[in-house]
């Protein structure tokens, strides 16, 4: 079997030959740092940078490390602003940060030395007026949004290793990286109606580039969404503000998934998720991704006691064990190994690996995965 026919398999409740390691890449800080140590050469290291997950350094960096998939490798079309704003300096402040508008328009403060994500401290998308002024423009449908050349390069399912994936978009995350979670919290209390629009909107487009790429021929084993809507203790908007607005944006795109036989619909929400599990569920979106451990133990186990097999998972490995010792990343196999008997379920790590991780840890965690399952 390919890691592709595994990979379906395992999540389909069957069975597998060989058990697939999935991988979700690295920090460009932790790449920097295994150059420096000597584990990867920079070339492998600059490749990663230019082409990111599944291009020519991701799949080398894997290689050595022992993972065969990066579960984050789909085949994307604008989804978001069309064209996207041009980034601009607003203020230099005397201790070095920086006040930017970035791509998205959303004001942030860059600090120096900082590489976590900036503070957001502003929006350009200040109400309807600037809505209907700025961004909707960039809203607009287009053909020219989905670069079907690419994607007929995708090889037919028989002469391929490994899994393609349809990136679906997002129908609340990109409102937030629009407005920042302040200003988006504001904005369903202040005009209910323009915060309904523009969710609208984002659902109209993903539908139009999915339903795009579907007529192109091409042949894709599973969708894939993208939101970051929660965090370490729940959504950042009312879970029935979500299933009433985003739910049926999710159950039309499935539903036209399900019209070309693509039955895996993942979905990547970072933070404590549980409160939004039902609107995914009930709308076609089957799988979880990353399932971050966090401080909440995020896990597929008390998620498929409630809904039974209609859940799947990708992910729910705790990568901070990767800055400690085999004898942690022992611990972490063996509380995962239950897990993988429950079906429908291949670890992941729970995020980007972050500059802590030790190189030999992480060969050692695929490894001995790998020996515990064959």
């Amino acid at each position: 079997m390919t890691i592709r026919e595994n990979i379906l398999s395992i999540l389909r409740f069957g069975s597998y030959d060989r058990f697939p390691m999935v991988a979700f890449g690295y920090w460009d800080e932790t790449v920097k740092k295994w150059v420096g140590e000597g584990h990867i050469p920079q070339e492998d290291a600059d490749a990663y940078y230019a082409t990111g997950d599944n291009g020519d350094g991701d799949k080398a960096i894997m290689k050595r490390l022992g993972f065969d998939y990066n579960w984050s490798t789909t085949f994307p079309a604008q989804f978001s602003l069309f064209p996207a704003f041009e980034e601009a300096l607003l203020e230099e402040k005397p201790d070095g940060s920086r006040i930017i508008r970035d791509n998205a328009g959303l004001i942030c403060m860059v600090k120096p030395g900082v590489i976590s994500i900036p503070a957001e401290v502003g929006t350009t998308l200040t109400g309807r007026e600037a809505w209907e002024e700025l961004y909707l423009p960039k809203f607009r449908w287009s053909e020219e949004r989905v670069d079907i050349d690419r994607i007929k390069t995708i090889p037919a399912p028989e002469d391929r290793e490994i899994p393609a994936g349809l990136y679906c978009g997002s129908l609340m995350g990109t409102m937030r990286n629009l407005l920042g979670v302040e200003a988006l919290s504001y904005l369903y209390a202040d005009d209910e109606e323009l915060f309904e629009e523009i969710a609208y909107t984002f659902a109209d487009i993903a539908y139009r580039c999915v339903k795009k790429s579907l007529e192109s021929g091409a042949v894709f084993d599973y969708a894939h969404f993208w939101e970051d809507i929660c965090f370490k203790t729940g959504p950042l908007v009312h879970p029935e503000v979500f299933a009433r607005v985003a739910g049926p944006g999710y159950k039309k795109i499935t539903a036209l998934l399900a019209e070309y036989g693509i039955d895996i619909v993942s979905l990547d929400c970072d933070g404590m998720i549980g409160h939004l599990i039902p609107t995914w569920i009930n709308n076609g979106v089957n799988t979880m991704f990353p399932i971050e451990v966090g401080t909440w133990h995020a896990s597929i186990a008390p998620w498929r006691e409630k809904y039974g097999n209609v859940i799947k998972g990708v992910g729910g490995m705790d990568k901070r064990v990767f800055a400690y010792d085999y004898a942690a990343v022992d611990r972490e196999v063996e509380r995962l190994l239950p897990l993988v008997k429950l079906g429908g379920y291949i670890p992941c790590p729970d995020h980007r690996i972050a500059p802590d991780a030790k190189f030999e840890n992480v060969q050692y965690y695929c490894e001995r995965m790998r020996k515990a399952l064959g």
